[in-house]
């Protein structure tokens, strides 16, 4: 088989199980009519600063290698608007990187997300419920990038936390949460 018939026909474990199981239970809690109606995943947006390490290239360049790594996608670097002087910020300095993730990547991603690396979170007893931001998007914050396997401890040199925004076609919080739940997403109860 060649290689492109391979990709061509690979479909994410967690879009297999949206499509098949998700959607008719969503449909049966709220009672939605269409299947397009469903709330489903739109894109999953990681931030990672870099604060005081903003003028070492050679730093951010470890940064954005890490973050690719974690995402499979290289990030944009975020550079400053305008200066601030409290923070030794000048105008164009690099301030962190992001990536926004859709489709396949997204639920690859999440895969990983919600099987490897939160497991390996210490003392981790579920997310706090109360970060939807009413219109149905969920952040929430890691301390270190380490709980991916894709990163190698021995070559970090200073541990780096991230934010990460699920958004979600929801209209209301209690039907992402649903959603969330639905994947498997770890609550705290």
């Amino acid at each position: 088989m060649r290689q492109a018939d391979i990709r061509d026909n690979y479909i994410p474990r967690l879009l297999t199980l949206y499509r098949n199981e998700i959607i008719p239970k969503m449909r049966d809690k709220f009672g939605y009519k269409n299947v397009l109606a469903v709330p489903r995943l739109s894109k999953i947006v990681i931030n990672m600063g870099i604060g005081s390490a903003g003028g070492d290239i050679k730093i951010i360049e470890k940064f954005v290698r890490d973050l690719s790594m974690i995402a499979g996608q290289r990030p944009k670097i975020t550079r400053a608007r305008k200066p601030i002087s409290n923070f030794k910020i000048r105008k164009g300095m690099a301030i962190g990187c992001c990536v926004t993730l859709r489709r396949y990547r997204m639920y690859e991603f999440l895969d990983r997300l919600i099987s490897v690396a939160i497991p390996r979170i210490r003392d981790f007893r579920g997310f706090s419920s109360s970060s939807f931001d009413g219109m149905g998007n969920y952040t929430f914050g890691l301390t270190e990038q380490i709980i991916f396997p894709e990163i190698d401890i021995d070559k970090i040199e200073k541990t780096q936390g991230m934010n990460i925004t699920i958004n979600t076609s929801a209209r209301t919080d209690e039907e992402a949460k649903e959603l969330l739940v639905l994947f498997s997403f770890p609550f705290r109860r």
